[in-house]
């Protein structure tokens, strides 16, 4: 029986547990990413490890995420994130360099190769065969240190593409028919594998955009083969010595399978407030736009904005509408200025941001009130835009073009032919703006720079022998990270101070929560179905926890949200019967008695409502290393105590 590419991967990089579907193993890690709203807190986690030099192959550190200067805040944590870099090991790639994934698919990608990264899109790297994984900090502080990054051996789903793309119709429209089948929490527990004689027609940044929106069905990653494509891919970056063929054995055996006609394919849409609330551009209709802004580590790509410029040429915004546009990298950046795009663009009445996630994850140009805004990013969270009633639509970016010239959603096949993309033979290549590490002769002498902002994370006491606390808050089904820990402009300069932070907990839910919180002194929090989706920030784990939140009780957790939990020491508890979460409200007062030795020995969790008078049973499966992380309180004092 062959294997499937995942497992081929995993098979070269297990240490730890052997490859049975739902058990824990540990992977070796080649190579880390972290961005700056993440990376200060994995630092001083890392710093914390007492560890002189990163062991991987490559660490890169990003800044792209807080650019936006307002303050001493985000200068200040770059400033601190460059040094750490320099003094550790990292390479530093610095503002204006351009989006994480972008620039890693670019210049630091590698066929077969495992990469975990601080933010959830890091499956991005899935478009040129790498197994690339979102990853909380802690974790990717400890695969710098060296140390296994734990994942349970997920099942793998055979996407079976067929056919070829029609004009106008693109890569987004794939991902978007996937989550448009699958939903948000259809891929928890698996990892997307692209197969078929489709996967041929789809250049490496088509394949990255469907790779990067995987994370929004909840699974583990997303992958495609390393193939003739991938070469070419890699040969115009100059890193032809990267290259590897990677595919499927012929007889590989999936867990599921999901066929896809890319011919029969039409633009899409994913509807307001959910990546996977799609329909068809044309059932939309002729909907009034207020906004546009293509960019974001989905859709790009100098493939995406030469076909965003086609369509632009020799036309003008429409004047009920404002159009931003972010490359996603400084090479792409500067092909399109070579190129004359980025004239075309500018001519049209583009306005055009930095190379960074800027809008996407709220970093400027929230819509107006109750604005509609077709984006070409991935995730249309309600208020993630940074305007609460803001109405978010995904989209393609040529369905973005050509919707912004038209001022109402328009079905960009009404363009007329579209001209082939071929991709560069050689891609502008200058990697001014990436800075090596010292030496490590040299790096004893750097000093790393610390502004006011940047405070203690918050360390977990071991795990006590009986929780008894209120219930703080109540919530319904898919809370995300951005319902917990939301990001925009005024919050995200907050991420290296958890104190100030945690003031805006879950404000989006209840803006009363965090006074409600730190008054009862501890929580015990009570959710729906897949709690925790969508971004891999642990500082919807770390304020909670700063908070005094002792464990979220919920019918079923997000992958990487459930283990920032574990991480950081708070129990992540399961309804075994989902009615009981009807029962429950706000106030109540529950007793989890005897919790640290049920965790030891494996035995039943009994929650009593005292309030109520009865008492209902929840789940914690959790593997050995698991239970010794919770009953030490955390990662980092497990790590610590056990070297």
């Amino acid at each position: 029986m062959g294997l499937t590419l995942t497992e081929k991967i995993i098979k070269a990089h297990i240490v730890d547990g052997e490859m049975t579907k739902g058990t824990e193993i540990g992977l070796r890690i080649d190579q880390t990413l972290t961005q700056d709203a993440t990376g200060t807190m994995a630092y001083l986690q890392f710093e914390a490890m007492g560890v002189d030099r990163v062991k991987t192959e490559r660490s890169v550190a990003y800044i792209d995420h807080n650019t936006l200067q307002s303050g001493f805040e985000n200068a200040d944590d770059h400033r601190f994130i460059g040094s750490v870099a320099k003094k550790h090991g990292i390479w530093f790639s610095r503002p204006g360099n351009g989006i994480c994934h972008q620039v890693h698919l670019e210049r630091f990608g590698k066929p077969g190769k495992t990469l975990i990264g601080s933010d959830s899109h890091t499956p991005t790297g899935g478009g040129i065969g790498m197994l690339a994984m979102g990853a909380g900090g802690l974790d990717v502080a400890v695969a710098m240190g060296g140390g296994a990054y734990y994942i349970t051996m997920p099942k793998v789903v055979k996407i079976n593409l067929t056919g070829k793309l029609n004009d106008w119709v693109s890569a987004k429209d794939v991902i978007l028919e996937v989550l448009r089948r699958l939903t948000v929490k259809g891929g928890v527990g698996k990892v997307m594998e692209y197969t078929g004689e489709g996967v041929k027609s789809l250049s490496v940044p088509e394949r990255a955009t469907i790779t990067n929106m995987g994370a929004e069905l909840g699974a583990t990653t997303s992958i495609f083969p390393s193939d003739e494509t991938t070469l070419k891919f890699l040969k115009a970056q100059g890193r032809e010595e990267d290259y590897v063929e990677l595919s499927a054995d012929p007889d590989a055996v999936y867990d599921e399978e999901v066929n896809i006609d890319l011919s029969e394919l039409v633009p899409l849409a994913a509807c307001p407030h959910s990546p996977d609330n799609v329909k068809t551009v044309g059932e939309i209709g002729a909907v009034k736009i207020d906004q546009v802004c293509i960019g974001s580590c989905t859709n790009s790509s100098l493939q995406d904005l030469r076909k965003v410029a086609h369509i632009l040429k020799g036309k003008t915004v429409h004047p009920d509408v404002s159009l931003a546009i972010a490359c996603g990298s400084k090479q792409v950046f500067n092909m399109l200025a070579d190129g004359g795009e980025l004239s075309i663009l500018i001519d049209a009445g583009a306005r055009i941001l930095e190379s960074a996630c800027g809008p996407c994850i709220g970093m400027g140009q929230s819509p107006n009130s109750k604005g509609i805004s077709l984006r070409t990013f991935n995730r249309n969270f309600e208020g993630r835009s940074g305007t609460k009633d803001g109405q978010i639509y995904l989209v393609s970016p040529e369905t973005a073009a050509i919707s912004a010239v038209t001022g109402v959603f328009t079905d960009p096949r009404t363009v007329g032919e579209m001209p082939p993309y071929v991709m560069p033979e050689k891609f502008l290549i200058n990697d001014n703006m990436v800075t090596p590490p010292a030496s490590p002769e040299d790096a004893p002498n750097v000093e790393i720079l610390r502004g006011p902002n940047i405070k203690p994370f918050p360390v977990n006491k071991p795990l006590a022998e009986t929780i008894e606390s209120g219930v703080t808050l109540k919530v319904g089904d898919n809370i995300t990270t951005d319902h917990i820990m939301p990001a925009g402009a005024k919050i995200l300069p907050l991420r290296s101070n958890i104190p100030a932070i945690s003031e805006h907990c879950f404000a989006v839910c209840d803006e009363t929560f965090p006074k409600r919180a730190k008054e009862a002194g501890t929580s015990i929090i009570v959710g729906g179905v897949n709690y925790g989706q969508g971004s891999s920030r642990e500082h919807a784990a770390l304020a909670p926890l700063y908070l005094g939140v002792k464990a979220i009780i919920c019918k079923s957790f997000a992958r990487i949200h459930r283990q920032n939990l574990i991480n950081n020491g708070i129990l992540p508890l399961e309804f075994v019967n989902e009615g009981d979460y009807d029962k429950i409200e706000q106030g109540d007062s529950l007793v989890i008695a005897d919790i640290r030795k049920i965790i030891e020995t494996d035995g039943k969790i009994v929650v009593e409502n005292r309030t109520k008078g009865f008492s209902f049973e929840v789940k914690c499966e959790l593997s050995e290393r698991g239970k010794g992380m919770m009953l030490a309180g955390g990662l980092l004092n497990y790590t610590k105590a056990n070297g």
